[in-house]
Parts: C-alpha cells; structure tokens; sequence
C-alpha cells in the first residue's frame, strides 16, 4: 500500500494531475509490482508564496512546474529505487510532458507492520500483501 504525495504549485488542471498520477502508479505497478488497484496519490497544490525553490539547483534550470514527490512504501532495494525513479522520471514525461529536471522525489520506508488498510490480506507468514507472489524479496508493499 504505497502513500505517494506530490507537492506542485497551483494552478494545475485535474487532467495534468491524473496524467501525473497514472505516470506514478504505472512506474509502480511495473517496477515494484504493485496490484494495480494499490492507488493511493494525494496532490498538494501550493501557493507559490509557499513553494520556494531556486531556479537552478545542482546546476540545472528548474521550471515553474517543478514537482516534489514523497513516496512512503516498505523497503526496497537500492536497485529497485533506481529503477523505480528512472521509470517515473520516463513515465511524467511520457503522460505529463514534465521534464526531468523538474521533478524530484524521495522515499521514506517504513516497516510493513507500520501499515493497515481495511480489506487488504496479508499473508500472515511474511507478512505481504498476499496477492503478491515474490513479497519477501522486498517486491511488494
């Protein structure tokens, strides 16, 4: 059940967030294998009196559409976060036309007990999502 919050300054449209959360959840579904219907996006939009940032960082222009993106998921190897964040990087671009240097992301991992959700089944010997065939290899949440 990964909680993924997306920071970006108002002014966006609905179809620009849906476009941004299918480009999210798809990059999760096919790196992390998440079940598909393990959607759970909550867009900030924020006054740009409340989003400050400058306009280059690390040496790279950063647009006014520039988005900071939280995921909170179980651990992950450090591979499958570089592959995580290169498939979302693509997929925003791919669904939203944002470019890669407005975008930055960060993970924060919690345990798997540290989660509950009605409905969801976890398998109570490894403790994962029990839709999920490979959870102990740290593949699902």
């Amino acid at each position: 059940m990964p909680l993924i919050n997306v920071y970006l300054r108002q002014g966006t449209t609905s179809e620009y967030r849906r476009n941004v959360s299918l480009g999210i959840h798809q990059a999760m579904v096919d790196v992390l294998k998440v079940p598909q219907d393990d959607q759970f996006h909550v867009f900030h939009e924020v006054s740009p009196d409340n989003f400050h940032m400058q306009p280059v960082v690390f040496g790279l222009r950063r647009g006014e559409r520039a988005m900071f993106i939280q995921l909170s998921l179980n651990h992950r190897t450090a591979e499958q976060k570089a592959e995580l964040f290169q498939a979302i990087v693509d997929n925003l671009g791919l669904f939203a036309d944002v470019p890669e240097e407005d975008i930055l992301m960060t993970i924060n991992e919690t345990a798997r007990e540290n989660w509950w959700a009605a409905g969801r089944v976890v398998d109570p010997t490894t403790g994962y999502d029990e839709r999920m065939n490979d959870g102990p290899e740290g593949r699902c949440q």
